[in-house]
């Protein structure tokens, strides 16, 4: 599901640690990765320059990695970030977008004109948003959020397909359920049979991966966030359906930019890296 990887390079260290975490598993391995790097519009004398220095920036970065030159498309653009990333994801139909976030809240995002929350606004791909104060880790420990969604469901098949072949990550099934008493305790045995996560549970066995269960109550943004820190998660998948018309695709989503939908809430919040795994509707 990963075949084509766009990462927006930035310069910033964690987001190209996660680059590099994501290209060591066995699923990545024939990806194709397009490297973007965006320069300001210059005169005609400073743009030569400058398109230099930022494909010098980029060959440091994939001698940085270790990645095979033959996999990588190196791409450097004129005009500004956002618009670029978006039209260049659709240009060669990206499955991921890699970008580095400052995980600004709410109205900062907009007042602060925040490149990774403008894509996340328009795009129809999936993003992986690594903040710039978290720390990158080996994947060990991968948490789904779980819902009745079809989102949910294709998260839980994007994780699949990353993980397949990679036997060091532990997969944390998760379902919060506001309706739930928080302080309930469940054993393993009646949160694997949970009618929400039964399902998810069958897919993992099939894969043959290392899974555990989590279901509790309480409010899913801010109770996902909380078992993500407790758990020490490597890195948080969940998906994020794109709910407006085509005609209002170029048109700013007032709930997702003040941070009120749940995807939103925990791309500002999660203590890891986030995969929002967005399946495009034909």
């Amino acid at each position: 599901m990963l075949n084509k990887i766009l990462y927006a390079d930035s310069g910033a260290d964690n987001a190209q640690d996660m680059l590099k975490t994501l290209l060591e598993l066995p699923s990545t391995k024939n990806a194709q990765l397009s490297i973007l790097r965006v320069i300001s519009p210059k005169t005609t004398q400073e743009e030569s320059a400058a398109k230099e220095q930022a494909k010098s920036k980029i060959d440091e970065l994939i001698t940085k990695i270790g990645i095979n030159p033959s996999q990588v498309t190196s791409r450097v653009e004129e005009g500004e970030v956002k618009t670029i990333v978006l039209n260049v994801a659709q240009e060669i139909d990206a499955d991921l977008i890699i970008m580095g976030s400052r995980g600004l809240s709410k109205l900062q995002a907009i007042l602060s004109n925040s490149v990774s929350q403008y894509v996340f606004q328009l795009t129809d791909r999936s993003m992986l948003l690594v903040k710039d104060d978290i720390y990158i880790k080996k994947l060990k420990r991968v948490m789904v959020a779980i819902d009745k969604s079809p989102a949910a469901s294709y998260a839980l098949d994007v994780t699949l397909s990353m993980l397949q072949g990679y036997q060091d990550a532990e997969i944390f099934l998760t379902r919060v359920n506001p309706d739930l008493d928080p302080n309930l305790n469940l054993s393993q045995e009646d949160m694997e049979n949970n009618p929400i996560l039964a399902p998810a549970v069958a897919k993992v066995k099939r894969m043959g991966l290392e899974y555990r269960c989590l279901v509790t109550g309480g409010r899913p943004a801010q109770k996902i966030c909380q078992l993500a820190e407790a758990r020490n998660i490597d890195l948080l998948v969940l998906g994020s359906p794109e709910r407006r018309p085509s005609i209002a695709k170029s048109l700013p989503d007032i709930e997702r930019l003040l941070g009120s939908s749940l995807s939103d809430y925990i791309r500002i919040k999660a203590p890891c890296p986030v995969l929002l795994a967005r399946q495009e509707v034909g």
